[in-house]
């Protein structure tokens, strides 16, 4: 259980360093425009990039059940995210991919830490 909660952990430390440190490629991505303002590039920094960069540090650092399944419901809330737009603003291929791997890291990092 220890291993698979470790690799849940650096799979959102490695997924966020895109984000953080390469907020052009990870745009590109997800079909992003980065526009005229360094907003956008900001974002990406911020909500795809450290954020899940913290997360898994903290879950690392805490290394207690409640802290890996936080990290499962910040995924799952993220798959709950992308499961709105597919129904709200349409399908694609991308969506769907994004939201099973945000499915399949939440739910099982959840079940095995409740």
């Amino acid at each position: 259980m220890d291993i698979i909660n470790i690799i849940f952990a650096l799979l959102s430390i490695g997924l966020g360093c895109f984000g953080w440190l390469a907020p052009k490629f990870t745009m590109s991505a997800l079909d992003l425009d980065p526009g005229t303002s360094s907003m956008g590039t900001s974002e990406i920094r911020a909500s795809v990039g450290c954020l899940f960069v913290g997360m898994g540090l903290g879950a690392l650092i805490l290394g207690t059940p409640t802290a890996y399944a936080m990290l499962g419901f910040s995924w799952a809330g993220a798959a709950a995210g992308r499961l709105t737009s597919l129904i709200v603003d349409g399908r694609s291929q991308k969506k769907w991919v994004y939201f099973l791997v945000e499915l399949c890291v939440g739910c099982p990092a959840i079940w095995f830490n409740i």
